[in-house]
């Protein structure tokens, strides 16, 4: 029987490769709860009246690493269940706000696959991660490179 839900191999892709994540709305209480579960007290994040009268947000704002860890959740489970092995490293850059209640989805492109040199049942992803608001705004830009599984050795 097949398990469905697992990523994707190395196999799977290619430079150029592109695909979108399905989306995901950021509520009152997953803000709430980010801000408890790591520590940032920030009052950006914690005080709505400092937000409200000594900003010129107009909402109440989501964390940038909460976007992050957003988005991170809506790849993983689109496309690297079971074949990702490790997160090595990443560029980021934040494009604009996202506040409560908005849906981010992010948009996802190969820009650099080819397998390891020491292990050759794995390979090298890189990607150009955009995160994206309901309203086709970008937030947020991210380019991780990830170690992945091979489905073979590539010796044919």
């Amino acid at each position: 029987m097949d398990t469905i839900g697992i990523g994707f191999y190395f196999e799977d892709i290619h430079e150029g490769f592109k695909f979108r994540t399905l989306g995901r709305s950021v509520t009152e209480a997953d803000i709430a709860n980010f801000l408890g579960a790591t520590g940032i007290t920030e009052v950006l994040f914690t005080n709505l009246d400092y937000l409200q009268n000594h900003t010129d947000f107009p909402a109440r704002l989501v964390p940038g690493a909460q976007v992050f860890a957003v988005a991170e959740g809506l790849v993983m489970t689109a496309s690297i269940q079971e074949t990702g092995v490790a997160f090595l490293g990443m560029d980021l850059n934040i494009e604009g706000p996202v506040f409560a209640n908005d849906t981010l989805h992010v948009e996802v492109e190969v820009i650099e696959a080819r397998r390891t040199s020491k292990r050759p049942d794995r390979a090298l992803v890189r990607t150009r991660n955009t995160v994206k608001k309901q309203d086709g705004k970008t937030v947020m830009v991210y380019t991780p490179l990830r170690m992945m599984k091979c489905r073979t050795d590539g010796q044919a």
